[in-house]
């Protein structure tokens, strides 16, 4: 198996192999810098200039990406698949979670990744009741249509879900679905949606409107009307095809409209479960192809479920990522201390680019053995590259501009995008 190398650094000590056999540590990354600090050029593009072997699935917010290197990866042999949460007619593929469900453990997975998104919940000390009897009700919901209907999408599970109706009852709580279930009873009285339907139906009636509540606020917060449309538009992401054959994924949000990276690190959960279980199900345990995931704002947004635990498994799989944060800090916002800590310290490689947040300077001067002066005052375009069994390298950011293969292919994409501005205001002026 050939693999390929990652650049971090202006230094030639910045040059590594992603052979974990050679360098005997993980190809997690950690990349702290603040707003406007370097991390799409001098990571994430030299990164795409050096992949010609792994799959990569990379989440940006500057679309310019995607028409700059797909057709880049296109020469280089790869499946370019694009997920546009910004302009669904841009897609080729879609995410429609219900695919990825074949059993009751998948169901209560995917429920509980949807209740469980909000950031706060992370370290919100309320009663875990109603996100518990959240997940049974969208667990019961997605059994039943599934059950009805083999080819269901998660837009068919959203419309049941906002069709519901909950009837005022003193003596006992009375829904619009009462009687689905009453039918799937006698037709498969062992079905995993009774459970979960009369845990919810246990509930006096003000307390099944809370829980219908808690769920709505939750499906509000991922099924926007372009996720639902890209869903019902095009064919679900296969995600062994990725781990089988050369495959580039780009997934585009909004980085002022932040609504789809609840959805985005859905699919997240997903992805990595299944990767996870594809490669257990292999004679090796591993992968058939290196899957490494470059994640931009990783911490906005929403949890991915399971992240502290998948990323301490990662390697075995041959599944790495990169993470682009502006600081420790919003990462213990989005996961709490506790995980925060696990994440990092479960990446063997953390490169810092400055910024201005006064505890990640001040772990970093700790990592560094330097003065927390001398961390906060850092140089604009200098970083420390701390890797695992290595003393810290001070260097450079990379600088991409000088990089002969980043010229031609920055030449090529501004020849085609001035045609096509050229070919578009003729257009206009015709009309």
């Amino acid at each position: 198996m050939e693999f390929d190398r990652i650049i971090l650094g202006d230094s030639p000590k910045a040059n590594y192999s992603t052979d974990c056999s050679e360098t005997g540590i993980n190809n997690n990354i950690i990349v702290c810098a603040g707003t406007g600090g370097g991390k799409t050029m001098s990571v994430t593009e030299p990164r795409l200039l050096n992949t010609y072997n792994s799959s990569l699935v990379v989440t940006c917010t500057k679309h310019r990406i995607v028409d700059k290197y797909k057709t880049v990866f296109e020469k280089r042999g790869y499946n370019v698949l694009e997920l546009d949460f910004t302009k669904p007619e841009r897609c080729n593929t879609s995410f429609d979670p219900i695919k990825y469900v074949s059993n009751h453990i998948d169901v209560k997975f995917l429920a509980s990744s949807i209740v469980m998104a909000n950031s706060r919940k992370a370290s919100s000390s309320a009663d875990p009741f109603w996100d518990d009897s959240s997940t049974s009700l969208l667990s019961a919901l997605i059994l039943l249509v599934t059950n009805k209907n083999p080819d269901a999408t998660i837009a068919d599970v959203v419309e049941k879900f906002r069709d519901m109706e909950i009837y005022d009852d003193d003596d006992e709580l009375r829904t619009s679905y009462d009687t689905d279930f009453r039918y799937l009873e006698l037709d498969d009285p062992g079905n995993p949606a009774l459970a979960h339907w009369k845990t919810f139906k246990i509930a006096p009636c003000k307390t099944a409107r809370c829980i219908y509540s808690t769920l709505s606020s939750s499906m509000d917060l991922f099924f926007t009307e372009n996720i639902l449309k890209t869903v019902q538009l095009f064919d679900t992401v296969n995600f062994r095809d990725i781990a089988d054959k050369k495959t580039i994924l780009f997934i585009t949000t909004s980085a002022v409209n932040p609504s789809a990276n609840y959805f985005v690190n859905m699919f997240y959960s997903q992805l990595f479960k299944e990767l996870f279980e594809y490669g257990e199900s292999r004679p090796d345990g591993k992968l058939p192809r290196p899957v490494s995931v470059i994640a931009d704002d990783f911490a906005t947004g929403s949890r991915i479920l399971n992240f502290p635990e998948y990323i301490s498994i990662f390697r075995e799989k041959l599944i790495s990522v990169t993470l682009l944060l502006q600081s420790e800090t919003q990462l213990s916002g989005m996961y709490g201390n506790e995980d925060a800590v696990s994440i990092i310290n479960n990446c063997d490689t953390y490169v810092y680019m400055g910024g201005m947040d006064l505890k990640t300077c001040s772990n970093i001067s700790v990592r560094a053995n330097l003065p927390m002066e001398d961390i906060l005052n850092m140089p604009v375009g200098q970083e420390l590259i701390f890797r695992r069994g290595q003393k810290p390298l001070k260097t450079k950011r990379y600088n991409i501009l000088e990089d002969d293969n980043y010229k031609q292919i920055t030449e090529e994409y501004e020849t085609i995008f001035s045609s096509s501005a050229n070919d578009k205001e003729k257009n206009d002026l015709r009309a």
